[in-house]
């Protein structure tokens, strides 16, 4: 199958194979495998290693296309692979000794993203796939902004009118039919607009991805707005629609946008509405299978990989909401002792002091367009508590079942690592972002190094700690960049690769 460079759309309509994991027992490996073709078209055979034709299930028909999902397993041994369309394609199905795992986040920019040449939009994505040739990746873990969907503002005349409309009206208006669509659709291609781009598919039809959405996956700032901004029927309506491509794009599974919409938004400004119900459509993976929240557990052998959802019940006062706090307890609890954790926390749990730079924006004018920035954090002050609740929740888990954890955050654009010292255990956080999003001026860094320098310690006697990568000077690194996680025996390393300047020495972990 052959694609354009700069297009969309492939030459014949057909997008993928894109390659999700499901976990391995050890004897197995559980995987899925998206195709979003023409309507009309008979689809090409997949198979498993040599057997028989994977019989698909279609997730769904939108905008002339069907989105299909083919479940199949590959023996977790070192040389398997699966073939579409009589293409082969090699998969590292063993994890019962060393691994190579990749991470990556921030995919994109907000403006001008698909305007720049490819093969300098996607050059890390290049020397992925080069690293992948030297040493195939097991897994392929998304931290985070998948897509930049901020373009979605514009997709139809009353989207761009509602939002430079005022307040009274925003909150009067319903989100049409008309609004649905535009908005879905505008998702949809876009998701499939970076995917198809050919750096990225080569990847995602390979490596087996775990995904796990922010912000720019819905749009800017999403969760850290005003609440009645956030209740508001058409903002409401936005979301369920980043829902269903989130479902379709990035869990491959089905989910139905046209359930989150609630008629009475709109009279209730101060309430963010129940986002609906899609039970039966998510993977076994998600903890919820009402989909509330749409945190995930997959399983491995000797570590497991959890990402909390940080957006589904974001509020300006709430991160993870009632239904991803009740869930994430008992999941973590239950991992089998001995197993290391490696969380995937779209924010960085450990930062710098931002209660200092929300004091001083709150006093000055003009300046509370950045609040939601802030607030997307788990420094910010509004969330101090349920930071506190966070950082107990992982040390307990650490020392009462004796895990090793570690952190993988993206979303500021810069590398950089910390340390939270329990009162038994050295939890890790590595730092990856963003793999194509321009980086940030140097003095950014230095900004973000001088509120990390001053500290913030929210638990008494156990302090979190920012920290420069091996052999770099300044606590953040103003680079492109992509980390990459390798077990041998039953020791971890992580590499930092920096765009520019090279790989960082081996970081234990």
């Amino acid at each position: 199958m052959t694609q354009n460079q700069n297009s969309e759309i492939s030459d014949d309509g057909l997008f993928g194979p894109f390659l999700f994991a499901r976990g391995n027992d050890g004897k197995n490996n559980r995987l899925a495998a998206l195709i979003v073709a023409p309507d009309d078209m008979a689809l090409p055979e997949l198979r498993a290693m040599d057997g028989d034709p994977v019989t698909p299930e279609k997730l769904t028909t939108l905008f002339g296309r069907s989105y299909w999902r083919f479940d199949f397993e590959l023996p977790a041994e070192g040389r398997s692979y699966y073939s579409f369309d009589s293409v082969i394609y090699a998969v590292c199905s063993d994890f019962s000794s060393d691994l190579h795992i990749g991470f990556v986040s921030c995919n994109g920019q907000e403006d001008g993203d698909l305007d720049r040449p490819l093969e300098d939009r996607n050059a890390l994505w290049i020397d992925l796939a080069d690293q992948h040739k030297k040493r195939p990746f097991s897994l392929l873990l998304h931290g985070g902004d998948q897509i930049y969907a901020d373009g979605v503002w514009q997709c139809h005349p009353d989207i761009i009118a509602w939002q430079k409309a005022r307040r009274r009206e925003k909150l009067a208006t319903d989100f049409s039919d008309e609004m649905h669509d535009a908005v879905l659709k505008f998702y949809l291609d876009h998701y499939l607009a970076i995917y198809g781009q050919p750096q990225i598919s080569h990847m995602l039809a390979r490596v087996p991805s775990l995904m796990m959405w922010d912000d720019h996956d819905i749009f800017d700032g999403w969760g850290s707005h005003k609440k009645w901004f956030q209740g508001a029927a058409v903002a409401r309506g936005m979301f369920g629609c980043a829902r269903e491509a989130f479902c379709l794009m990035q869990l491959c599974s089905g989910a139905d946008s046209r359930s989150h919409q609630n008629s009475d938004t709109h009279s209730k400004p101060e309430t963010v509405t129940d986002p609906g119900s899609v039970a039966g459509a998510l993977p076994d993976m998600v903890f919820d299978p009402d989909g509330k929240s749409l945190a995930w557990r997959v399983d491995y052998p000797g570590f497991s990989v959890i990402a909390p959802d940080l957006r589904s019940e974001r509020t300006p006062s709430d991160i993870m909401g009632d239904h991803g706090w009740r869930d994430i307890v008992p999941t973590l609890n239950a991992i089998p002792d001995g197993n290391r954790i490696l969380m995937m926390s779209s924010v960085p749990v450990i930062g710098p002091r931002l209660s200092l730079v929300e004091m001083f924006l709150h006093m000055m004018p003009h300046a509370q367009k950045y609040e939601d920035d802030l607030r997307d954090q788990w420094q910010s002050r509004w969330h101090r508590r349920e930071w506190c609740r966070f950082l107990e929740l992982l040390e307990q888990v650490a020392n009462d079942h004796d895990h090793e954890i570690t952190l993988l955050s993206g979303e500021i654009h810069v590398a950089t690592r910390g340390t939270f010292e329990t009162t038994g255990k050295t939890i890790h956080q590595l730092v990856a972002s963003g793999i194509s999003h321009t980086a940030p001026p140097k003095a950014f860094a230095r900004g973000l190094g001088l509120l990390a320098w001053i500290g913030d310690h929210p638990l008494p006697d156990r302090p979190t700690r920012l920290k420069p990568l091996p052999e770099r000077k300044g606590v953040y690194c103003a680079a492109r960049n992509y980390l990459t996680l390798t077990r041998k025996d039953k020791n971890w390393n992580a590499n930092w690769h920096l765009e520019g300047i090279g790989w960082t020495p081996d970081l234990a972990i």
